[in-house]
């Protein structure tokens, strides 16, 4: 792998008489020494995601919102992220406007960088009832797909329709199921697991698909779109149209959640108690 590649890996071990160098040693040794040990950021955590500058964003055991700079250090504190529930996802695509999305409740909130809260839309009393996927748009709007009438729409903060694509079931074979919705480089990207990724360009027309099929934990920046599938991570080129491949060592396969972007891959394991930043 020509660029370096960083792993942040959110991993809890119960370490049966092992100290934690032994397990890192042990785990270099697995991945053929690709990997060393730089960071241990201890806590225990329910959520993290990771943005474009390698901030942590975690939801703590106290139902905090934390971020935490690629030092380990806390810059960051949102204290009311389960006012409406748990979040169905949090947007760091854009890490001066984060956006938490209660999918239940039909409702975002927007942060600014330093997770003061901004502002909430309920989408339901603007005549958005459908909604299960959201994203933040370059230009400081946001961008959902609305399953109600099958189009990708583009909103304002006070949820001002500013527009639209055509009706998705008179552009496509099938009509997509999305669990993602994400924006890189002026281009939309729509991901059903099961057909891949609908591209559409910054108006909200449909230009083509991707046929990458059963990825999770979608990420995408600076032209890459990053994927895993089992315990493989994925990276797609978008210049080159190129697919690459990258097994994950042994240590890391049992995860709960994981998420790759921009060189860094943040892992979460099933209990949560260390933070371990790797490279090779």
């Amino acid at each position: 792998m020509k660029k370096r590649l960083t792993y942040l890996l959110l991993f809890c071990a119960f370490i049966c008489n092992q100290s934690v160098a032994q397990l890192i040693k042990a785990d270099t040794v697995i991945s053929k020494n690709l990997f060393k040990f730089e960071q241990l950021i201890s806590g225990d955590y329910s959520y993290m995601n990771v943005d474009l500058f390698g901030n942590i964003y975690l939801i703590t055991k106290s139902n905090q919102l934390k971020k935490i700079n690629s030092k380990g250090e806390s810059t960051a504190l949102f204290n009311d992220v389960i006012k409406y529930g748990n979040p169905s996802s949090i947007d760091v695509s854009n890490p001066l406007k984060i956006l938490v999305f209660y999918k239940s409740y039909s409702t975002i909130v927007t942060l600014d960088r330093l997770l003061t809260y901004r502002n909430s839309i309920n989408l339901r009393s603007h005549q958005f009832f459908n909604v299960n996927t959201i994203a933040a748009s370059y230009d400081n709007n946001i961008w959902l797909f609305d399953e109600q009438d099958f189009k990708i729409k583009k909103i304002d903060e006070s949820a001002t329709l500013i527009n639209e694509s055509a009706d998705l079931r008179m552009l496509v074979d099938e009509v997509p199921a999305p669990s993602e919705l994400l924006e890189n480089n002026n281009q939309l990207f729509l991901y059903d697991s099961k057909k891949g990724f609908f591209v559409f360009d910054y108006y909200g027309a449909y230009k083509n698909l991707i046929p990458l099929l059963s990825w999770k934990n979608i990420a995408i920046g600076h032209n890459l779109i990053y994927g895993f599938a089992g315990a493989v991570l994925y990276s797609y080129e978008l210049n080159s149209l190129s697919l690459n491949e990258y097994h994950l060592p042994e240590f890391v396969k049992e995860y709960k959640s994981i998420k790759a972007i921009n060189n860094y891959t943040c892992l979460k394991k099933k209990a949560l108690q260390f933070i371990l930043l790797s490279s090779y």
